[in-house]
């Protein structure tokens, strides 16, 4: 008896989850299979120039959606040894992982040098929204940006605005 008790009220819990899924929206079993996840193996990684917002000489791969559109996105970008972006903002929070080489990312509306310690591969940083700073690749480097799109870039100085030359 309460065996039977007990298979009718995981019976009832059940047809209400399903009714609570229903009301609030829950992904249906037949949107669940539809996902899938990204891989992208380093070999098939196609690198291209970079984005307009980028000084010349650095090279980008979308590795996931597109920085330009609504959305998460993850980019990676390959600078070239002794590589500047100028000091820049940007509407949201960007998150920064250096893959490899040695890069400094530092705040501040200015490029101060002397002061920049490049970090090591696998390092990580985050960007907060609307917070002014510039990167140096002391050597040949790769990192990887993640975000959520449309992405911008504001540089603090206009003429540093490779879109404006």
């Amino acid at each position: 008896m309460k065996s039977a008790t007990h298979s009718i009220a995981l019976i009832r819990l059940f047809a209400l989850s399903l009714g609570a899924a229903a009301i609030f929206g829950t992904a249906t079993l037949a949107q669940t299979l539809e996902q899938h996840h990204t891989e992208v193996n380093v070999d098939t990684i196609k690198w291209g120039p970079a984005p307009p917002s980028l000084p010349p000489g650095a090279q980008a791969a979308v590795l996931m959606g597109n920085p330009a559109k609504e959305g998460p996105f993850v980019l990676r970008l390959k600078f070239p040894a002794g590589f500047i972006v100028p000091p820049h903002r940007h509407s949201k929070d960007e998150t920064v992982t250096l893959i490899v080489g040695r890069v400094a990312i530092a705040a501040g509306e200015t490029v101060d040098r002397p002061s920049l310690k490049p970090l090591p591969a696998l390092s990580f940083v985050h960007l907060p929204a609307g917070m002014p700073h510039y990167a140096w690749a002391e050597m040949e480097s790769i990192v990887q940006i993640n975000g959520v799109g449309p992405f911008d870039v504001k540089y603090v100085n206009p003429k540093d605005d490779p879109r404006q030359q």
